[in-house]
């Protein structure tokens, strides 16, 4: 099983990188409209449709009233199939931001799961980091901000940056972590206990991860 490629309904401008044959597309709702403008046909269609306002044959339809967003199903099913990384598009950008702070959660039970997501914005990237390390490259530029998601996160250490760290603990009533600089060298991001919401420039690409012992990039 290839990644699992989820089209929500926000802000979209770019692919990140090509779909691959193997790669299992999922079109969440008004996501579906990305998928139609890049000429993609998507495995999986499904959600609510109040987004895309009609429902499109042979999708799978859910009601308004339920627990899971749209992206949530998407990750869902993505899971299902046996997916472990996860590239979410139009997940950032968009019009409400409650929707952007849910998909924040949703990267953190995609964590929980031993799974990797990546919430690809016009600007920037968006990954939660759950016990283990993730690795930048030298080339690597701009802003780089690690938050505290949820309980304390500590043995913290960030390497090869402006505002280095070591053994720290971050918690989630303040924000020390916001606008560090790349320097131009290899850059590590380690947490022992607890989980960091990270977020840097599209322009970087994707870090390697290792998230407990298992590396899925």
């Amino acid at each position: 099983m290839g990644k699992c490629i989820i089209f929500c309904a926000g802000g979209f401008d770019s692919l990140y990188e090509p779909i691959a044959p193997e790669d299992l597309v999922i079109a969440a709702d008004g996501g579906l409209r990305h998928t139609q403008e890049l000429g993609v046909e998507p495995g999986v269609i499904l959600g609510d449709f109040d987004s895309l306002g009609y429902v499109p044959r042979g999708s799978k339809v859910f009601p308004c009233e339920k627990d899971d967003t749209d992206a949530m199903l998407a990750v869902r099913c993505g899971l299902e199939a046996g997916c472990r990384k996860f590239i979410i598009y139009g997940g950032v950008e968009g019009p409400r931001l409650e929707h952007t702070v849910a998909n924040f959660q949703t990267l953190l039970f995609l964590a929980e799961q031993g799974a990797g997501g990546f919430l690809i914005g016009q600007n920037q990237i968006v990954s939660v980091l759950s016990p283990g390390e993730m690795i930048f490259p030298k080339t690597a530029k701009g802003y780089l901000s690690v938050f505290c998601l949820g309980q304390d996160a500590t043995g913290v250490s960030l390497e090869g940056v402006k505002y280095p760290m070591t053994n720290g603990t971050l918690t989630a009533g303040f924000p020390l972590g916001v606008s560090n600089r790349f320097l131009g060298t290899e850059a590590r991001i380690r947490v022992q206990s607890g989980c960091l919401l990270v977020i840097w420039d599209r322009a970087n690409g994707l870090p390697q991860v290792d998230a407990e012992n298992e590396i899925y990039l």
